[in-house]
């Protein structure tokens, strides 16, 4: 597969427009994936809260986040099925010749698309129609094929960054052990990493728009619980993601040495390495960057004298060029320095929680949180280009190049064109539905809204519910 490259042949002129494709859709359906995956779990907990404690407030919130999670999962599911497609039409390459080991974790991930699909129906129709915790139950059955959708996609991602568990004769796989093309290398930590991702956006958008409430005068409890509840979870997954996100910096600095150059603009090999701070390189230099001195070694093995790897022990024929390298290292730069702003806001928090017990009152603060959402989706989005253009010039590290794996028949911009013109339709939609819907709960006091049923059991007294609200 290193042919093309080691016999100088150009890049196929559909390599850009596929390119761009797949980076186009990839973007818009990571926005929509921390919705499947965790916006139902604090869904469930509002559910739970309800009916262990008696709690219409935290009903009507489940009820209402249920049919937002309707929402999005019909986006989700438009466009995973249009990226599902894409591997097919725009890179034959890797499907044709290892698609039966890539294809297996895909084929999980159908099973748990599905199992989530049909319970998703069940529990949206289930409202006033299915008893108290039977209802319940089926959304737990939803947030755990979601979970379980997620690692199924991440571990064929993790596959392409340590590929293993295949045997290749003659250009093709002959020989596939599915347990360790699914449980690869790389497998549990993007796992929880991309896990943990999902947790934070869910859980500071959705409490940015409780945030937003709670800065014009919506104080009611109402507005409390629906900011409380993402907003812990999302505080409580942050302190984790920085543990496992260094972990990640480690296993790369072991095991994808360009990458990992890459992400801390390391040109030549060297040991006292600074971490570099923005700045890009230019003519195989380092320009424009605050260099901090020998952070970058210690963090690669815990000792300045620690040598990294640089872009010149690559092979030229596989080495990323300056411009992939700018990129992975801005975005990298990008994806901790947001990270490092959410971890502020949730220390604040738990210090103004672990103080007073209550949301804070801050103006300041319900201002960051307000935006939190926003930038808890660039930090995602910017790891993910650190994680695929990172990967760069492989699609498969080590085995197949990005080159190799293209179509090379036929124009493939105005199939990119109707991609966007689709996605654009999509998305749009689903805002106009989400606006609609949020004006109409809008226009009616929370307190006396009706909820779906009462919760099981009922609050004994006015005593037990004001004991509950105190939980």
């Amino acid at each position: 597969m290193l042919m093309t490259a080691l016999l100088g042949v150009a890049d196929p002129p559909q390599l850009l427009p596929a390119r761009e494709q797949m980076a186009f859709t990839l973007g818009f359906h990571i926005i929509i994936v921390p919705f499947g995956v965790a916006f139902t779990f604090m869904m469930l907990i509002c559910h739970f809260r309800a009916l262990r404690y008696g709690d219409q407030q935290a009903l009507l919130l489940a009820q209402r986040w249920s049919r937002v999670a309707a929402v999005l999962f019909a986006v989700g599911a438009v466009s995973g099925t249009v990226l599902t497609f894409e591997l097919g039409l725009l890179w034959p390459g890797l499907m044709g010749a290892y698609g039966a080991a890539f294809g297996f974790p895909f084929a999980i991930e159908g099973l748990f698309f599905f199992l989530e699909a049909i319970f998703m129906a069940i529990y949206i129709y289930g409202w006033r129609r299915l008893p108290p915790w039977p209802h319940f139950f089926t959304g737990v059955v939803v947030t755990l094929s979601g979970v379980g959708g997620t690692a199924a996609v991440i571990a064929a991602n993790s596959w392409m960054n340590q590929p293993g568990g295949f045997t290749v004769r003659n250009g093709r796989v002959t020989e596939v052990v599915p347990s360790k093309v699914f449980f690869n290398g790389a497998f549990w930590w993007e796992t929880v990493h991309m896990l943990l991702a999902a947790y934070i956006v869910a859980g500071f958008m959705v409490a940015g728009v409780y945030a937003w409430g709670l800065l014009k005068g919506r104080q009611d409890r109402y507005h409390r619980l629906g900011f409380l509840v993402p907003f812990t979870v999302a505080s409580i997954a942050m302190p984790l993601q920085f543990l496992v996100g260094d972990t990640i910096a480690r296993q790369v600095f072991d095991r994808e040495p360009a990458k990992f150059a890459a992400l801390e603009l390391v040109p030549s090999t060297a040991d006292h390495v600074p971490e570099t701070l923005g700045g890009v390189i230019v003519n195989g230099a380092v320009r424009y960057g605050l260099p901090i001195p020998d952070v970058a070694s210690l963090l690669a093995g815990f000792r300045p004298s620690t040598t990294i790897r640089g872009l010149d022990a690559i092979p030229a024929p596989v080495r990323p060029d300056d411009a992939v390298v700018n990129v992975v290292h801005l975005a990298f730069d990008v994806m901790v320095g947001t990270a490092s702003l959410l971890l502020l806001l949730s220390l604040w928090f738990a210090w103004f929680w672990w103080r007073r017990h209550e949301v804070p009152a801050n103006r300041w603060f319900l201002r960051g949180a307000s935006v939190a959402g926003l930038i808890a989706l660039a930090s995602l989005e910017s790891g993910w280009v650190v994680t695929e253009v990172g990967r760069q010039p492989w699609t498969v590290v080590g085995v197949l190049l990005t080159r190799d794996a293209v179509a090379t028949q036929g124009n493939l911009w105005p199939l990119f064109a109707s991609v966007l013109a689709i996605y654009l339709c999509v998305g749009i939609g689903a805002l106009l539905v989400l606006r609609t819907m949020r004006r109409k709960w809008s226009e009616h006091d929370p307190e006396t809204v009706a909820v779906p049923y009462g919760p099981y059991p009922a609050p004994a007294s006015t005593d037990h519910a004001d004991g509950a609200d105190r939980r």
